[in-house]
């Protein structure tokens, strides 16, 4: 099999040289494009399994480049965002982006998600085959719309489970409140924030065995929530 590539557009020298000697050092085949531009003519020519991209790029803002691409690829996108940008992630993340990954990371994070990413990529052909998901003691059964904590059976309202199942479906991705709460409520509720609080409140209780120390439902504060993929 070949190995995967990706594209880095990323114009700080000092990343670009730590990522090359990361990924190149995992097997990866790395193209590298220091504006958005560029960048988006590479993953045109490239036509990688990942894309990187900066939010702050010299040319042009890296949501527009997430924009463009969205127009024509569905290629994995992980933003690489300056710390405490929330309000960026969360655009990054509506506009189409897969996940993110918060400045100064480490190589083992960003390694993580791009392995999460090339999952996603792999199994998006029969996942809707994919009849169980399992993570530690959890096990959701979709063919039969049961839930599992270790033998215990769960019993979950159709709210609850539909939260649960949206987040199964992006497993170890973050998934914003505005993502989650069109998928789960509709169009019209993506300014009720606190209906997914609510939910996810009781969803924890229900699954977890320290609530407030989750092991599967994890928040990403500001931004959303993160269904642990392993």
């Amino acid at each position: 099999m070949p190995e995967p590539s990706v594209v880095l557009i990323e114009d700080e020298p000092q990343i670009r040289r730590f990522l090359r000697a990361t990924l190149t050092g995992q097997g990866y085949r790395l193209f590298e494009a220091t504006t958005g531009a560029d960048g988006i003519v590479e993953v045109g020519s490239r036509q990688p399994d990942v894309v990187v991209v900066d939010l702050g790029l010299p040319d042009m803002d890296g949501l527009e480049v997430i924009r463009q691409l969205r127009e024509w690829t569905d290629v994995p996108v992980i933003v690489l965002s300056a710390r405490g940008e929330e309000r960026d992630k969360v655009t990054a993340l509506d506009a189409g982006a897969d996940d993110y990954v918060s400045k100064p990371f480490s190589a083992g994070e960003l390694l993580a998600r791009i392995r999460v990413a090339l999952r996603h990529t792999a199994g998006a052909s029969h996942e809707a085959d994919a009849a169980t998901f399992e993570v530690g003691e959890l096990q959701v059964d979709l063919l039969h719309r049961r839930v599992f904590v270790g033998e215990q059976e769960v019993r979950l309202t159709p709210i609850e489970y539909k939260l649960l199942t949206t987040l199964v479906r992006h497993a170890g991705k973050v998934v914003t409140h505005q993502q989650l709460l069109r998928e789960v409520w509709g169009p019209v509720h993506t300014d009720q924030a606190h209906y997914v609080r609510v939910y996810m409140a009781h969803l924890r209780h229900k699954l977890e065995a320290e609530p407030a120390r989750p092991r599967y439902l994890l928040t990403e504060p500001g931004v959303g929530y993160r269904l642990a993929a392993d």
